[in-house]
Parts: C-alpha cells; sequence; structure tokens
C-alpha cells in the first residue's frame, strides 16, 4: 500500500504559545520531507507567532496575510497545497503521535473515502484531560435522512485539528464563504459528505486546547463571546442552506443538516440578546430530542417540568437560572442519585484529572 503525499494545512492567530508545540507534533510524526509538506497559513498576527513559526524554516512554509477569519486562512492555504490529500490542524492544538500514519492509511485503503476524522482529547486550562471517542466507527455519505442523522450528531469527531481530506474533495468544494471568520470547518467538513465517504476513526488523535483566546468556546458567561457565536452558526445556516440548495440536495436530508445548525443558534441568541418565551421551550425541546434519543419517560417528564418556567421568563432569565442550578452541588448530587444525567449514546467519555 503506498501512503499518498501529504500536505499538512496549519491555521493560526496570535498562537504564540502554542505554536511551537503544534508544529513540533507534526515534525515528530514520522513522516519524511519527501513525503509531505507543511504550511502555515498567519492570519494576521500580531504577537510574535511568525517570527516562531520562520525558526522551523524551510521545513515548514509561513504564508501571511491579512487578518480575515478561517475561512480566508483556508482560502489562502489550500490552493497552495500539493498533496494528494491534506491534514488540517489549529495552531493553538497539537497531535498524538502516529496520526498522519493512521489517516493516511485509511484513505490508502479505500479510495471511497475523502474525509477521515476521529476522537479527541479536550485539554483544561487546569491540566484536566477529556477524551471523547466514538463509540461505533461510523461511515457515512449523505445520501439519506440515516446518513444525514448519524452527521448531526458526530459532527464534532471532525473539526478542523481532526479533519483530512482528499484534496479532490476540497476541490469540489470550492472556495469557503469568507463571511465565516471562524467555523468555517464545518462548512467544509458539512459539504465534503456529498462528494465522498466520510470516516470517523475511534482513536483520540488530536489534543485540543481550552483556552481564554479560544473564539469558539468559552464557559464563562460572557454574552459577547455567546453572541458571536450565535451570530456566526446562523450565518453558517444560511451559507449551507443556499449551497445545498444550489446542489439541489434532497430536501428532506438538507432540512436536517440546516435545521440542527440553526438550532445551535438560536439557543446561543436566546441566551444573548433574548427573545419570545417560546422560542426558548421550543428550541430546547429540539435540541434534547436530537441529543438524547434513547431518553427514558422518567427522563422526558422531567425535562418538561424544567421547562415550565421558561413558558413565562425571558429567555436571559430562563438560561441564566438554569447555569446556577447546573453548578450546584446539591443539585448535581440529587440528580446523580435519583434521576442520573443522560450520556450521548454514540459518545465515550473518559476523565483524567488535572496532575
Amino acid at each position: 500500500m503506498t501512503r499518498p503525499y501529504i500536505s499538512v494545512l496549519v491555521d493560526t492567530y496570535n498562537h504564540e504559545r502554542f505554536i511551537e508545540n503544534a508544529l513540533v507534533s507534526v515534525l515528530e510524526q514520522g513522516v519524511s520531507e519527501a513525503e509531505n509538506e507543511i504550511i502555515v497559513v498567519d492570519d494576521g498576527s500580531t504577537d510574535q507567532t511568525p517570527e516562531i513559526v520562520r525558526k522551523f524554516a524551510p521545513r515548514v512554509r509561513l504564508i501571511r496575510k491579512e487578518n480575515g477569519g478561517q475561512a480566508s486562512a483556508f482560502n489562502a492555504g489550500i490552493p497552495e497545497c500539493a498533496g494528494e490529500i491534506i491534514a488540517f490542524l489549529d495552531g493553538d492544538d497539537w497531535w498524538a503521535r502516529g496520526k498522519l500514519q493512521a489517516v493516511a492509511d485509511a484513505m490508502a485503503s479505500d479510495k471511497e473515502v475523502g474525509l477521515v476524522g476521529h476522537g479527541i482529547t479536550q485539554v483544561f486550562a487546569d491540566g484536566r484531560h477529556q477524551t471523547e471517542l466514538v463509540r461505533d466507527t461510523p461511515r457515512f455519505r449523505l445520501t439519506s435522512r440515516k446518513s444525514a442523522e448519524a452527521f448531526r450528531l458526530r459532527k464534532s469527531f471532525l473539526g478542523t485539528s481532526r479533519m483530512t481530506y482528499r484534496a479532490a474533495v476540497l476541490r469540489e468544494i470550492g472556495r469557503v464563504p469568507e463571511t465565516l471568520r471562524f467555523q468555517a470547518d464545518e462548512y467544509l467538513f458539512t459539504l465534503a459528505g456529498l462528494f465522498a465517504d466520510v470516516l470517523i476513526l475511534r482513536d483520540s488523535l488530536t489534543f485540543y486546547r481550552l483556552h481564554d483566546a479560544n473564539l469558539f468556546q468559552f464557559s464563562d458567561g460572557n454574552v459577547e463571546s455567546i453572541r458571536r457565536k450565535g451570530r456566526v452558526l446562523a450565518a453558517l445556516a444560511e451559507e449551507l442552506r443556499e449551497e445545498l440548495r444550489r446542489r439541489a440536495v434532497d430536501r428532506e436530508i438538507a432540512d436536517i443538516i440546516v435545521g440542527w445548525v440553526q438550532t445551535e443558534a438560536n439557543q446561543e441568541l436566546l441566551i444573548a440578546d433574548g427573545g419570545m418565551p417560546w422560542k426558548t421551550v421550543r428550541t430546547e425541546l429540539n435540541t434534547y430530542r436530537v441529543t438524547h434519543q434513547t431518553a427514558s419517560m422518567a427522563h422526558w417528564i422531567f425535562k418538561c417540568a424544567t421547562l415550565l418556567p421558561a413558558c413565562v421568563l425571558p429567555p436571559k432569565i430562563y438560561y441564566s437560572w438554569k447555569r446556577q442550578f447546573a453548578a450546584n452541588r446539591l443539585y448535581q448530587k440529587t440528580r446523580e442519585k435519583w434521576l442520573p444525567y443522560l450520556q450521548p449514546g454514540h459518545i465515550d467519555r473518559y476523565q483524567r484529572p488535572n496532575s
């Protein structure tokens, strides 16, 4: 089995604390210079990121551009890639050893596979690790309702530092709309499923770093961050809706894909900007229906009971109340004893405390 030539595309912005770790993890993959290239697109960093990247020349090629967001970074970098397959990495993440061999072997063994994802380990600022592995080894193409539903629940295994494409699939997709300053990865991996099979490996091959400068991850309830996330998800839903319509994708499949992104957007915007109480109830019920498909009658009754305040409270107040309850230790212990939290049926999660 001949391993294809690999392009590694690293997008980065103000990652001076992390970019060296990211690049070292690529160089330690055991893939020779004759077998791969490494391209870094610096999206207008104002810190020392480009100077750090230049230390790796000539093994690493740096492309600098004005700040324009993730989509513009992808559009600048993808045409520069000479590889038959292209593996993506965010400048603040890093790869496990053996990542490139695993994804390249998966593609070399089956020409129908055009996108490979895999498990992920989230690394928190306090040193805690949470590993998420897909319970099965799903393979799908977006040609049916069943495959669209499988994709909808498993797309977390396809984000930037997890996704590896055949270059031919990316050429079929074309340019990414530059309105997507982030979340451009979801635009790509969603459309990829129209042109080739998507395979998700069980192994955790990426370390995803959660830190104070993440554009799309936050836990402190910052309203502006939540609003930004909601607006970008709404823009993504609109871009996908138009592109799926243009490509004459079956209406039912498109509604499943776009509807879920819109639901995610609605929830964030209700938290940040408020709205009518009935929108909260509808959004919460739709989210629960999708993410907890095996919920018992007792869980459904409890969920509906917790939504009674949402019928009358403004969304901002309801979500604030919900967040406070979820953080309460007495509430957590009561839930664990009498009605344990449901875990997604398609994911295995493992926690490792900080060292």
